[in-house]
């Protein structure tokens, strides 16, 4: 009877537990909004009374005072985040679209959005991103730096159609088109081996260049199949998207063969190592160059998700994702679908 009452309780309390949780998101959620609606206010009210009474930028160091004065416990009304109220307004007032997003994440990143991308197609995908996987403001800042706009839009991987919708964009976030390992004390003659073993005496690097998420699992992983030794140059595991990443390193361009070994690897992985809980496995191809045409043509009518991406050690070499930008039209309707 104990074990029963017991069960039950476990069950009410987490039930209990639940519902204090969303109070408390709620809650924060309506604060948060609220909070963006006054400063959405008072950045019209600035701009309102500059072009009415035509008052100058005086005004908003004298508000400021004011306001400091009148309320000296609360932060926030200061004559730099006065201007950015003012900004913000000026930002979003006639874009219908954009003006509800930016009451669902909180000021500092709205802040970041606004002041780091110079056009509305770019803050559409970081609002809209952010607010879709909970990024923290550290996060965002680390996302913004490292260009996940245009990694989103130039990548080359089949994860449309090979990954499963709820964790699709996810995925293709932890994909970068190009690699930066400038930390590798290497000359440009080098074997897949050299690489490898440099990669791994810097693994902590290699996994923050990554992208963060990821978890060193083993190098020259050993996958046995009908009596046969296969190995995988990297197996990573992914803390966000909860799979493998199986990683193999070539350090000439790319070549149509390495997706069908790929796809052979992934096979393996989910049949033989991956867990019940855990999403199907992903797989990288990091080549020193390749054709996007023959990339496209590899990785059309293949079943699993696969990533292909470059790298390089030396930063000298200037990176060059913008000739590969897809039109703002074609922009537009790719983050349609981030929803």
């Amino acid at each position: 009877m104990k074990a029963v009452i017991s069960a039950e309780y476990k069950t009410f309390f987490k039930e209990i537990k639940e519902r204090i949780y969303k109070a408390q998101y709620d809650a924060l959620k309506a604060v948060n909004k609220e909070l963006i609606n006054l400063y959405w206010d008072i950045g019209k009210s600035i701009v309102a009374k500059q072009e009415k009474l035509g008052w100058g930028k005086a005004i908003v160091e004298t508000l400021a005072k004011d306001l400091q004065k009148e309320f000296p416990g609360i932060q926030g009304f200061s004559s730099a985040n006065l201007w950015r109220m003012r900004n913000f307004y000026l930002t979003y007032w006639s874009n219908e679209k954009l003006a509800p997003m930016v009451r669902e994440i909180s000021w500092t990143k709205n802040i970041m959005i606004m002041e780091r991308c110079k056009d509305d197609i770019r803050r559409e995908f970081y609002l809209k991103i952010t607010k879709k996987f909970g990024w923290t403001k550290d996060v965002l800042i680390n996302q913004l730096e490292a260009g996940a706009f245009e990694r989103y839009m130039v990548n080359q991987t089949n994860f449309d159609k090979a990954v499963p919708e709820k964790y699709r964009h996810q995925a293709k976030l932890a994909v970068k088109d190009e690699y930066l390992f400038d930390f590798l004390e290497l000359g440009v003659e080098l074997s897949e081996k050299e690489l490898e073993l440099a990669l791994l005496e810097n693994v902590r690097k290699f996994l923050i260049e990554m992208g963060g998420y990821f978890a060193f699992v083993g190098n020259q992983y050993r996958l046995e199949i009908d009596g046969e030794e296969f190995f995988i140059d990297l197996l990573l595991y992914h803390r966000q998207l909860h799979c493998l990443v199986a990683i193999e390193l070539k350090i000439g361009a790319f070549k149509p063969e390495y997706a069908g070994k790929m796809q052979f690897y992934l096979s393996a992985l989910n049949d033989r190592v991956k867990l019940p809980d855990e999403n199907p496995s992903i797989g990288i191809i990091l080549c020193k160059g390749k054709s996007r045409t023959i990339v496209e043509y590899a990785l059309r009518d293949t079943k699993k998700p696969i990533g292909i991406s470059t790298y390089k050690l030396t930063e000298k070499l200037p990176r060059e994702l913008k000739k590969y930008l897809p039109s703002p039209e074609e922009m537009i309707e790719r983050i349609k679908h981030l929803k």
